[in-house]
């Protein structure tokens, strides 16, 4: 067998403190890497857990979108909300059977009522790719939003620009002279 370097010898290579050093090095790395890998995999899963519990829209629940709709906030990408404490109107739709339909603003009045004027949005319900979209047509654009979700009493959209328009389920708006609420 060769005899070691003088070198190697005097850097501490073949003494014992050198492999402890160089294990209880290796044992504080350890427990690092360990976090670090679970970190990944508890990341990965609350992505999974996200992406999963996302609300497919299936084109039997398209019905539930007719009717008065109040816009309650809006997320902008940066993450910022603005929130809408009252609303002077309202949208109404009306999507049909056939997937198409119109969208309207209407102002909701003390007595129930709502007024109306003759502007509207023409409504084409599509789905792409497990997706649901609202096409909206005029006279002078065309443009869509996505359906993110979409239920009995809230309805999310995000347009181009990926502003989510949160609205809650409303209906007329019926007071009495005295200003109790009628059922």
């Amino acid at each position: 067998m060769e005899a070691a370097s003088p070198d190697l010898e005097k850097q501490g290579f073949f003494s014992p403190s050198f492999y402890y050093r160089e294990y209880s090095v290796q044992q504080e790395i350890a427990p690092k890497k360990n976090n670090c890998m679970k970190n990944a995999f508890k990341i990965l899963l609350l992505s999974l857990f996200f992406v999963g519990c996302q609300q497919k829209i299936q084109p039997t629940d398209i019905a539930k979108i007719n009717g008065y709709w109040e816009i309650e906030k809006v997320v902008f990408d940066e993450g910022k909300d603005k929130d809408y404490k009252m609303n002077e109107s309202y949208d109404y739709f009306d999507i049909g059977k056939d997937n198409k339909g119109s969208r309207k603003k209407v102002m909701p009045q003390m007595d129930g009522s709502f007024l109306t004027n003759d502007s509207y949005e023409n409504v084409a319900v599509r789905f792409e790719d497990d997706k649901a979209f609202l096409d909206y047509s005029t006279p002078y654009a065309k443009w869509s939003e996505e359906l993110i979700t979409l239920s009995d009493k809230e309805l999310v959209l995000k347009n181009s620009e990926k502003k989510e328009y949160h609205y809650k389920k409303a209906g007329p708006i019926n007071l009495t002279g005295d200003g109790e609420k009628i059922k």
